[in-house]
């Protein structure tokens, strides 16, 4: 039985310039683009929250919800080296840490000896440390698995712990919304609510070889989550070849100028992701409402949002008349970046 953490950092790129700037603690604080270039939110304090403003919102709209938004291009040199100090703290409790991005981990505890191999008194160490050394702020979930420890780490931000013992995973499992997995987007979940599933435990009754028809590879992954299972292992050298995002849709598209939109505001968060690590390849991934997906790339180091929205056309052409569920954009990265620790990949 695994012991793993997922610590995430609470509002992270605005939590620093908070530290740096104490003034703003109190204020509707975001780092995005600019609003008169079409600019994306990519994240924002919690007095910003209050008043509707999210990541990936279009600048303009979070100016329109809370006109008093201080909005700043934010400096990503400096999240780097935060985001260093904090896998510094992180390795002094175990080398087994995956990171998934400049804010976010998992770490498998199992074997530490520390706090007598209690995984909770570790996830609290390692808070206090952050809080303590950095003046930051971090929530993390403790679980047997990444999956429920993801989950597990959103429960009470911010600024909190949720420990789920093995014995408790089964029942929490059993009441847990299907929209709280992986891949679940609305569309999906409006279809598993068509067939009368909305809680996990519905998902497993209704049987692994009924979803699997019905969705595929994903009905497959799907009843295995709604079981709490997740085998796969905290990951320390996996070489990333690539840094992607990509989002599911609350509804399909049909006009190719949707998706451009859509692509638009993933850029800004693809642009953090990557950091300033060189590329050598730009992909655009589209998966359709029949759950067939497309990619098409091209060759460049330049990771250029103009090339990224041509290539997303040329990709919508393979639509068919099919609306589109999923966007996603990704970048392969040179060879000397590919021992990177930095983003994720789709797989």
């Amino acid at each position: 039985m695994r012991k793993i953490i997922h610590v995430d950092m609470d509002c992270f790129f605005a939590a620093v310039e908070m530290r740096a700037h104490p003034e703003w603690r109190d204020i509707p604080l975001a780092i995005g683009g600019s609003a008169s270039r079409r600019g994306v939110i990519a994240t924002c304090n919690y007095p910003a929250r209050k008043f509707g403003v999210r990541s990936a919102m279009p600048s303009h709209q979070a100016l329109r919800l809370c006109p008093d938004l201080l909005l700043i291009s934010g400096n990503m040199a400096e999240y780097k080296r935060v985001s260093q100090q904090i896998r510094a703290i992180f390795r002094r409790y175990t080398e087994l840490v995956e990171p998934l991005s400049l804010d976010e981990a998992y770490l498998d505890v199992t074997g530490s000896p520390l706090f007598g191999g209690s995984a909770t008194l570790i996830a609290e160490d390692i808070r206090r440390a952050i809080r303590d050394e950095l003046q930051l702020t971090a929530s993390a979930g403790v679980a047997p698995n990444k999956f429920l420890a993801k989950i597990a780490s959103e429960e009470n931000k911010p600024d909190g712990l949720f420990v789920l013992p093995p014995a408790a995973v089964a029942d929490y499992v059993s009441k847990l919304p299907l929209s709280k997995i992986p891949g679940v987007g609305q569309k999906t979940a409006e279809k598993l609510a068509a067939m009368g599933l909305e809680t996990c435990a519905q998902a497993v009754a209704a049987g692994e070889e009924n979803l699997t028809r019905r969705f595929g590879k994903f009905g497959r992954l799907l009843w295995q989550r709604a079981q709490g299972i997740d085998e796969r292992p905290v990951q320390v050298d996996r070489i990333r070849k690539s840094v992607g995002v990509e989002t599911t849709l609350a509804a399909d598209l049909h006009v190719a100028g949707e998706g451009r939109e859509v692509l638009t505001r993933l850029w800004p968060e693809l642009q953090r992701r990557l950091g300033e690590r060189a590329i050598r390849g730009l992909c655009i991934k589209l998966k359709f409402e029949d759950f067939e997906q497309t990619t098409l790339s091209r060759r460049t180091t330049v990771p250029e949002l103009a090339s990224a929205l041509k290539l997303c056309d040329q990709a919508w052409e393979r639509s068919e008349g099919r609306g589109v569920r999923l966007v996603g954009v990704s970048v392969e990265l040179a060879e000397e970046e590919q021992g990177a620790q930095l983003g994720f990949d789709w797989d």
